[in-house]
């Protein structure tokens, strides 16, 4: 199995809103890299193969931030 590519749209108002989502994605096991851009609204992270979508998209809506779309490995995934 190969690393996972999930990128996300991300309602973010200020550096405090993408700073959270940094927290969250630092401390999540299995994350090999991330970008989370205020500018573009938007968290794209790079996984290791046992980390699935819905795992990143569970830890980003903790916190309280509105995810509005997602892709993993290009593919359109639900909200």
């Amino acid at each position: 199995m190969s690393d996972h590519m999930y990128k996300f749209n991300v309602t973010m108002t200020c550096g405090g809103c993408s700073g959270a989502v940094e927290r969250v994605l630092k401390k999540l096991d299995g994350v090999k890299e991330f970008d989370v851009s205020l500018e573009s609204q938007t968290a794209t992270v790079n996984t290791g193969p046992d980390v699935s979508y819905e795992t990143v998209l569970d830890k980003i809506k903790k916190t309280g931030k509105t995810v509005n779309s997602g892709e993993a490995d290009g593919q359109e995934m639900a909200v």
